[in-house]
């Protein structure tokens, strides 16, 4: 058997570790919540648990190291600031990850280019040249493939489509601005949104539940968040000439009360022939995606 690449996948929920063969394979995977109030340390703590684990598991030997995390990022310098684990700013984990996994490449992406790597490679996208992939959960994330390759811009941020701006008034959002997708369909702004209206659940999983029930305000926060969804696909395929949108995530996982509406906004938004056959598909590897992209950071 190859040697297996050793992939992470750190966000604001959770901080997962794996290990992925040559041929997309997820072999091993381990996870640990990414600790809501904790300090820079606490969370690296959590991350190099995972490494460890990882580790053991290959029997200490990998032949690198591919990191998906959540953004915004700096390839230049090593860095990761994900705006939802507030205490990592400018935090070198590059660095950190190459000390801990000693004489092997260590490669970093973004959460979403990794999961539109994973898809592409083993998962919805495969046979995509021009392909954007998006994680709607606790934010929004994205990632492009253009003409087979990925796209990971000046600094490493390209395909940040969360924070394309949907609603020029709309509310203010996490990174500072106005009116971006994430600030209204990601999954607590579904919740809160739906809250304000009167419902009275807890979070973007039961609103879900209660949509596919029927219940109105939950029917409505969703199509509110297809409708974002849409204005930005749209926008994105005008830019980028796209074939194909792939969707995963905690929000994805709606399935029907999310992917109806989103159809039919997207109809309304995409005007131009080349965009308006655009597809879109729900992601095929779930959680895994990311991991499996971050592989193929070292292919």
């Amino acid at each position: 058997m190859s040697v297996p690449v050793l992939t992470l996948d750190i966000g604001g929920t959770k901080i997962a570790a794996g290990l992925v063969d040559s041929e997309g394979v997820l072999l091993h995977q381990n996870r640990q919540p990414t600790p809501p109030d904790g300090d820079a340390e606490q969370v690296w703590a959590a991350t190099s648990r995972t490494i460890t684990e990882a580790l053991a598991a290959a029997g200490g030997t990998v032949r690198g190291v591919g990191i998906s995390s959540a953004g915004p990022i700096d390839l230049t310098g090593g860095t990761v600031s994900p705006l939802n684990i507030g205490t990592w700013r400018g935090f070198p984990l590059v660095d950190r990850v190459a000390a801990a996994v000693p004489g092997v490449p260590v490669r970093l992406a973004g959460d979403g280019l990794c999961m539109a790597l994973g898809e592409q490679w083993c998962g919805a996208g495969q046979g995509a040249r021009f392909l954007l992939g998006m994680v709607i959960s606790t934010g929004i994330g994205g990632g492009l493939v253009l003409d087979g390759a990925p796209y990971a811009g000046r600094t490493g941020n390209a395909g940040h489509v969360g924070h394309v701006i949907v609603d020029l008034d709309g509310p203010r959002c996490a990174c500072g601005g106005r009116g971006c997708a994430e600030a209204i369909a990601s999954g607590p702004h579904l919740a809160s949104w739906a809250r304000r209206q009167g419902w009275a659940g807890a979070d973007a999983k039961a609103l879900a539940v209660s949509a596919a029930s029927g219940d109105p305000v939950a029917v409505r926060a969703f199509r509110r968040g297809a409708r974002a969804v849409a204005a930005m696909i749209a926008s994105v395929g005008a830019v980028c000439d796209l074939d194909l949108v792939v969707i995963g995530g905690g929000v994805a996982n709606a399935g029907p009360v999310l992917f109806g509406p989103l159809a039919e906004e997207l109809r309304g938004y995409a005007g131009l022939d080349f965009i308006a056959g655009l597809q879109v598909r729900s992601a095929a590897l779930g959680g895994a995606a990311g991991l499996v992209g971050a592989a193929a950071l070292l292919r």
